[in-house]
């Protein structure tokens, strides 16, 4: 059977060699992936039976021929993965308070990790879904044939790197590449885990609660949704996807790819009395202020215990300190550390983040220069509190134009040299490679929401309100007296003593339940959606 007659393979043909030149695909990278691709394979394959038809299984593909295999009845999700955050690696930012609508970590985004793309697309695009050309905005056949639809689509597939280019890695695998195109497959948690894991240099580095243990555990304790003795879910099942379009965005993250709401309420009951939901009026009390991966994540970076993986992450980063790993690769040093209690903040869903040639403004209460924060106060009405990821980086920054530098990572990786990759950076930036510079702290906040344990292990009253290790409701998070106890009180009261108990749980029912009073009698917050008597 024939997809294209003789006469039609000509005419496409001629548009591609006369309309369409290679011609104008100069840069030698572009040229290996036309012919790693096989554009003009395409074309050859077009006129074969060896391909199957639209609708029929993929056991019938009978050689394998690269993304143009996939191309020969995908186009359409082709298109669509070309249009996603996955592939882009930009985005509309509708949840972001700072710079333009389109953004992400392709352009400006820098973070604390490799710090920014400038210099080292070759290095920062070995989590890309491509096979190795830089993405481009504007759709073509050379970027449809760049997409890697393997590398979601099949758990046994490996890839390497030559000369710029991803090429099959079949002595890693256990298949070979017809039979990988044959057997292809729903995304799985393995097939997302081996980018989402492996992020910023190694497991569990760069999220703190995404390791590659969560493809394969069986231990509740570790996270209880994804064991395969618990829920084994896949990833899916919570970011929804449409049109190779995903849900579910960190508050680190730049583009919305799917603007569709991701909580809990999804599978629990939203009332909290659900079968199996808590039944406690003062905890359900927390839902409308508190999220639950507060209370159900006690802590993160935890060790599974059926792996003999550490799943650390990274707390902190220093450009300064290069080292060789074991594999012999120069990274900057890490300082790891495990079974993290999370930072709390308040967010209500927005975001700001650093971008490339912004101005340097430190933190006042860290004194350090973020590189993302999630947005919210006690005050927000629409803002919880969250458990977050706070990590710390030693970092370039050009001095006279107070703007952190896009360190050349491809310098700094390829040979350890700090100063040269620094003044590559500069220079990659328009600046002069003389510039001054010195070395600044940089802290980042990023969302926790995965490894959640059993509901047994989940936080208790006396966690939060009598622990400042834990949360600082008092001091961080503006839970403190308006005024001194004595103006506060004294509002309504003379000195009467005190009850027996804790005193955050008599007061308030006293106060609250019994009196109906709003916070703002004694806090610089009130609670509107309750109905309280306002002062």
């Amino acid at each position: 059977m024939q997809f294209v007659s003789s006469k039609s393979l000509m005419v496409i043909y001629f548009l591609f060699v006369f309309v369409f030149p290679v011609s104008t695909v100069v840069a030698d990278e572009k040229e290996r992936v036309i012919l790693s691709s096989g554009i003009i394979g395409l074309l050859l394959k077009c006129h074969t039976d060896t391909l199957p038809p639209g609708g029929e299984s993929h056991e019938s593909i009978q050689e394998w021929n690269g993304t143009v295999t996939c191309l020969a009845c995908h186009t359409e999700e082709a298109r669509q993965v070309f249009a996603s955050s996955h592939y882009q690696w930009l985005g509309e930012t509708p949840y972001m308070t700072n710079g333009p609508n389109l953004q992400g970590k392709l352009d400006l985004g820098v973070n604390s990790y490799c710090i920014n793309i400038t210099g080292n697309w070759n290095g920062c695009g070995a989590c890309h879904v491509g096979l190795g050309l830089r993405p481009e905005l504007v759709e073509s056949a050379v970027q449809l044939a760049n997409i890697d639809c393997l590398i979601c689509h099949q758990e046994e597939y490996k890839r390497k790197k030559v000369d710029g280019i991803f090429v099959p890695d079949e002595a890693k695998m256990t298949i070979t590449m017809l039979q990988a195109a044959q057997t292809v497959h729903m995304p799985n948690r393995v097939t997302c885990l081996q980018c989402h894991a492996k992020g910023g240099g190694g497991d569990n580095f760069k999220r703190g609660d995404m390791a590659l243990a969560h493809g394969n555990t069986s231990d509740i304790g570790f996270d209880v949704h994804m064991a395969k003795s618990g829920g084994n879910l896949s990833c899916q099942e919570c970011h929804i996807t449409d049109k190779h379009r995903m849900a579910g965005r960190g508050s680190d993250l730049r583009p919305t790819d799917l603007d569709v709401a991701m909580n809990c309420y999804n599978c629990h009951d939203e009332s909290g009395k659900g079968t199996r939901e808590h039944r406690d009026d003062d905890l359900n009390r927390h839902l409308a202020r508190v999220a639950c991966q507060s209370c159900h994540i006690p802590t993160f970076a935890k060790n599974a215990s059926d792996t003999a993986a550490d799943e650390k992450t990274e707390t902190h980063r220093d450009w300064l300190q290069p080292h060789t790993t074991a594999s012999g690769a120069i990274h900057p040093t890490p300082t790891m550390a495990g079974n993290q209690i999370p930072r709390y903040a308040w967010w209500n869903g927005y975001s700001s983040s650093y971008l490339l040639f912004d101005p340097a403004q430190a933190d006042p209460q860290t004194g350090n220069i973020p590189t993302s924060r999630p947005q919210g106060t006690v005050n927000d009405n629409n803002a919880k509190l969250f458990p977050f990821k706070y990590k710390t980086a030693l970092q370039p920054l050009v001095t006279n134009e107070n703007q952190l530098i896009a360190l050349d990572t491809s310098v700094y990786f390829g040979s350890g040299d700090i100063d040269g990759s620094v003044r590559s950076g500069l220079a990659n930036m328009g600046y002069s490679e003389a510039s001054p510079y010195e070395w600044v702290l940089t802290d980042t906040m990023q969302l926790i929401t995965h490894e959640v344990p059993p509901s047994s292990q989940a936080l208790g009253c006396s966690d939060c309100h009598d622990n400042t290790g834990r949360m600082d409701l008092v001091g961080a998070l503006g839970y403190g007296l308006k005024d001194s106890r004595e103006v506060v009180c004294f509002q309504c009261h003379d000195d009467e003593g005190s009850e027996s108990g804790p005193e955050y749980l008599w007061i308030h029912e006293q106060h609250v339940e019994d009196e109906g009073k709003d916070c703002s009698w004694c806090h610089n917050f009130s609670r509107p959606e309750r109905g309280l008597d306002m002062p």
